[in-house]
């Protein structure tokens, strides 16, 4: 009996130590949390302290001159916790924002909806000039406080399509990248929408304690736990904003297209879409409605033109017809074939000149039948055994100028275009056709079907003399990252440079020769190498196009320009051409009179 009474004694000590050890832990536990450890007390002040999220400044946008194409402007979103909300005068507050009490209903809900306990935007975007009026009084409303945002402004208002615009998150966006929350911006198209991970920046923090009026006393443990958010990357484009603002006049009151390139590097130095729109359209609050505007206006200036627009080459076909034939081996630049003019079967010609024509003249002249017949000797060729294995021949041929297919750069809303496959024509015509049957891709009509951007990048090649890099509009950024390697990578095309050489003779005398389709455009001292075209339209008038490249020795620009419903290529697209041509080598017209015409 003694013996158990000891054990339990011994067993009640062992008991007491062991509460006496889990108080001890629990005490000094108690001890870190309250007076050494301050971050558990930052969790239970959370009704004392907002959390404001440092937006970084989104980087900016140059020209390849430096010249500033888009940067920040200050604005401010009033956010709203929906649970410190209380006693609101709401007439007051309404009155103050300049809106009605069922707006202000409903953002309510839409705040109470996303959390009570997490700040969201009551009323997003609001100027300095807005934001002065009310801030000074906001301690009346608690529960709501500013939060400094920028959106993007344009000094130059050109370029709308390729710069693109930012707009506030979907919630696909939201899903794809946990870096944004609801209420942030994002780019939605073009420049802004492609680089947004440069541009946008890194989030910073900032916790600040606040009073019961809801007014900012001090930052929370001298910022201990903030944090600085970090720029954006600012971005250098290969557009020249003087070249664009001029294209952009030109082509004002018309509906159509330019591109210019510089053939040594495929950076785009203008990308011209008309009608058009001024970017700082969408900008603020105004941007929903204006672009639901944008959206309904009957002349889709919404629509790139230069990338999306699809249209038949025309005669500026001929150029990639004429390397064809002359790699194939069937014909030389000597070899010469008849034309009858308007009596010429199977394709009339449209232009009256001497016969028979070799390459030069043939180019100089436009004519159709020397292309229909170049091209009906290569499928006629002992080298190919049928139309089918001639066909695919002229099928790589064309594609490798980057016809029939987007470049993949950083170029928005590109479209790919057609150039038909030869199954396409076998279920067509059930296995039975020829050059005769496809005789109008000859001449660049038919199925065909390119943008202008393709047209400049065709232009780039034959400058070239037989490669090109992929157009793209990014130059450099600021901090020298490297850009994408495919994007400074050479594309070659399988024709020997001696063709090329050839063909820019032929083109030069369409600026230079007696009959050439372009002479009147001539720029005094600066050779320009071209070919200008009429494409048929099903739809109306033919459409004017030009596409070329200058000086013709050493090409510094490849340009494309498409004129919707306005007849011959000599008459809008090439004088456009040049004109933009001597602007960009040149730095101003000599012949104002000629310029006169378009600018009025």
């Amino acid at each position: 009996m003694i013996k158990n009474r000891a054990n339990f004694s011994s067993r009640k000590y062992v008991v007491i130590a062991i509460f006496s050890v889990v108080v001890l832990v629990l005490l000094i536990k108690l001890f870190m949390i309250q007076v050494v450890d301050q971050s558990y007390k930052h969790s239970s002040d959370n009704n004392t302290l907002r959390y404001i999220t440092q937006y970084p400044a989104r980087g900016k946008v140059y020209d390849r001159n430096g010249r500033l194409m888009v940067y920040n402007e200050a604005i401010y979103d009033l956010m709203v916790i929906p649970r410190q909300v209380k006693n609101l005068d709401t007439l007051d507050f309404c009155s103050s924002l300049d809106i009605t009490r069922e707006f202000f209903q409903e953002r309510m809900a839409k705040a109470r909806r996303y959390s009570t306990f997490s700040p969201s935007v009551f009323l997003a975007q609001i100027t300095k000039e807005e934001y002065g009026k009310i801030a000074e009084n906001l301690h009346k409303y608690p529960g709501f406080y500013f939060q400094t945002r920028s959106v993007r402004n344009y000094p130059y208002p050109v370029a709308a399509h390729t710069l693109g615009n930012i707009g506030e998150v979907s919630k696909k966006d939201l899903e794809k990248d946990s870096y944004y929350k609801t209420g942030d911006y994002i780019g939605k198209s073009g420049v802004e929408y492609f680089y947004e991970k440069e541009l946008r920046g890194d989030k910073g923090l900032k916790i600040i304690v606040v009073d019961v009026h809801n007014r900012e006393k001090e930052s929370f443990m001298d910022g201990q736990f903030d944090t600085l958010p970090v720029a954006g990357k600012d971005i250098y484009l290969g557009l020249d904003a003087e070249l664009q603002l001029y294209g952009e006049r030109l082509l004002k009151d018309k509906t159509g297209s330019i591109v210019a390139i510089e053939p040594s590097t495929g950076q785009i130095l203008a990308m011209v879409s008309s009608p058009a729109y001024d970017p700082n359209e969408l900008v603020g609050r105004v941007r929903g409605e204006n672009y639901k505007k944008l959206l309904n206006d009957s002349l889709k200036p919404l629509v790139n033109r230069a990338t999306s627009g699809i249209y038949p080459p025309g005669s500026t076909f001929k150029m990639i017809n004429g390397l064809i034939v002359l790699q194939s081996g069937v014909v030389t630049p000597k070899s010469a074939f008849p034309c009858y003019g308007k009596e010429s079967q199977p394709i009339r010609c449209t232009h009256s000149h001497n016969s028979p024509v070799a390459l030069y003249e043939a180019i100089e002249n436009s004519c159709n039948p020397y292309f229909w017949e170049t091209f009906r000797e290569m499928f006629a060729s002992s080298r190919f055994s049928s139309s089918k294995e001639a066909y695919s021949y002229w099928y790589d041929m064309v594609v490798s100028f980057g016809l029939g297919s987007t470049f993949k750069t950083d170029i928005p809303s590109e479209l790919a275009g057609n150039i038909p496959k030869s199954s396409y024509y076998e279920k067509l015509y059930r296995g039975s056709w020829n050059a005769l049957t496809i005789r109008s891709l000859s001449i660049g009509q038919g199925e065909i079907l390119v943008t202008p951007l393709q047209l400049a990048n065709m232009a780039a090649a034959i400058g070239n003399e037989g490669f090109y890099y992929p157009p793209h509009l990014i130059k450099s950024f600021s901090d020298d990252t490297p850009i994408d390697s495919a994007l400074t990578t050479k594309r070659i095309i399988d024709i020997k440079p001696k063709h090329f050489k050839d063909v820019k003779i032929g083109m030069c005398r369409v600026f230079e020769g007696e009959h050439g389709t372009a002479r009147m455009s001539q720029i005094d001292s600066i050779q320009v190498a071209g070919k200008t075209g009429t494409a048929e339209n099903p739809h109306g008038d033919d459409h004017s196009l030009f596409m070329g490249f200058a000086p013709a020795d050493n090409p510094q620009i490849a340009i494309a320009v498409v004129v919707e419903n306005a007849g011959f290529g000599s008459q809008w697209a090439a004088p456009i051409a040049s004109l933009m041509i001597e602007k960009y080598l040149r730095g101003y017209i000599k012949n104002t009179n000629k310029e006169k015409r378009f600018l009025e």
